[in-house]
């Protein structure tokens, strides 16, 4: 299970009229903690923003699942509601479970179109409670250290 964290950074960004500028944006991070995700935040945003930049809010991120996109037009993040019916088999009443999932696409019909597809092989029956876009720049899942270990063996 992921646990996704919103980690925003706050720096100065020079924009289209060439003024510098305070933003505020957000990334999501699998982490196992809020230090680790504060971590790699700094560690992945460094090599992308001259100047300082300061971490000004770490939050958990309630995503059961994340669709990704290899298009390169898909460059933005939608936040689905998704809603799960389930009969109660004592009562016969219809139960309804709702989730949260994050989907990568170009706009929004592409990303209700990812999001049926992603869902394609699943056997619950499910509605789409909402679509909404995201100010998330970027997400980053987790990948185990690159670096060998080495260990000396006397």
């Amino acid at each position: 299970m992921h646990t996704w964290f919103e980690v925003k950074i706050r720096y100065e960004k020079i924009v289209e009229n060439g003024m510098q500028k305070k933003v505020t944006e957000p990334y999501l991070f699998d982490a196992l903690s809020f230090t680790e995700s504060e971590g790699k935040c700094i560690q992945e945003m460094t090599p992308f923003i001259s100047g300082e930049f300061t971490v000004s809010d770490i939050k958990r991120a309630n995503y059961s699942e994340i669709f990704f996109s290899d298009e390169e037009a898909a460059d933005r993040w939608f936040k689905c509601k998704l809603i799960f019916i389930t009969l109660d088999e004592k009562s016969g009443a219809e139960k309804k479970t709702s989730t949260q999932i994050l989907v990568q696409a170009a706009d929004l019909r592409d990303a209700v179109k990812k999001l049926d597809e992603g869902m394609k092989g699943t056997m619950a029956d499910y509605q789409i409670g909402s679509v909404s876009e995201t100010p998330i720049m970027d997400v980053y899942p987790y990948e185990a250290d690159k670096k060998p270990t080495t260990e000396k063996k006397e």
